[in-house]
């Protein structure tokens, strides 16, 4: 097998054993002038490495028309999770005399424009997961938009994935049921004046306390979990 699917596999089988869903490799040339991260640390980076796992239906079915208790606590483990993974990941390529970055499945630099060190989307939409949808979220056509994901960025080669060709089509689930109004018929309509504003609003609600809402994840189950 060439070296670059040997690692692939590896880090593949890695991530899936200890509770990914999702696995997929990008080049990330093209990408990094939207990174949020110094020269130094990005030194010699030229892949990402994009790992999502499933949100539970059922803690998803308790969300209506604004988080809930149940969804902050899963929201959490799962992003936990996301950086265990990234963790256990970048150690075992360190292991290897290989550079790994890993990125926090939620950190938030740039607050005006709600953007972290790295799109967890756009890199995933470059891995092959799947397409940026109508809810501005990454749309996979197995879990639509019930999955959280991580990124890992390093110097050690691995075979890349292509591109997802799809889209939404007529489905317009998320934006019948977005409580801020926000969403379109394209992702290029999303508006994040609009989204921000009600996660604020959210945020304020007793036991919430952070920026969460999950009415459009809810609303996008892909087709196998309908």
């Amino acid at each position: 097998m060439d070296p670059k699917q040997q690692n692939y596999a590896w880090l593949k089988d890695l991530a899936l054993g200890q509770g990914g869903a999702l696995f997929g490799v990008a080049e990330i040339s093209g990408l990094k002038n939207r990174f949020l991260i110094s020269p130094a640390a990005m030194k010699g980076l030229t892949y990402g490495v994009s790992v999502g796992v499933a949100l539970s239906r059922a803690v998803l079915d308790d969300v209506k028309d604004r988080p809930t208790l149940l969804y902050k606590w899963h929201y959490r483990q799962a992003n936990n999770l996301l950086d265990k993974i990234a963790f256990l990941i970048t150690l075992a390529v360190t292991e290897k005399g290989f550079r790994a970055l890993p990125i926090p499945a939620s950190q938030i630099v740039d607050w005006e424009n709600q953007r972290g060190h790295v799109s967890h989307r756009a890199l995933g939409e470059a891995a092959g997961l799947g397409w940026r949808g109508k809810n501005n979220l990454l749309v996979n056509e197995t879990y639509g938009s019930q999955f959280r994901l991580v990124s890992i960025l390093t110097d050690l080669p691995l075979a890349v994935d292509a591109s997802v060709s799809s889209d939404c089509g007529d489905c317009s689930r998320c934006v019948a049921v977005c409580p801020a109004g926000a969403l379109g018929q394209s992702p290029e309509t999303y508006s994040l004046e609009k989204c921000y504003g009600m996660l604020k609003i959210f945020a304020r609600e007793r036991g919430i306390g952070q920026y969460i809402c999950g009415v459009c994840v809810r609303a996008c189950p892909g087709k196998v979990r309908v």
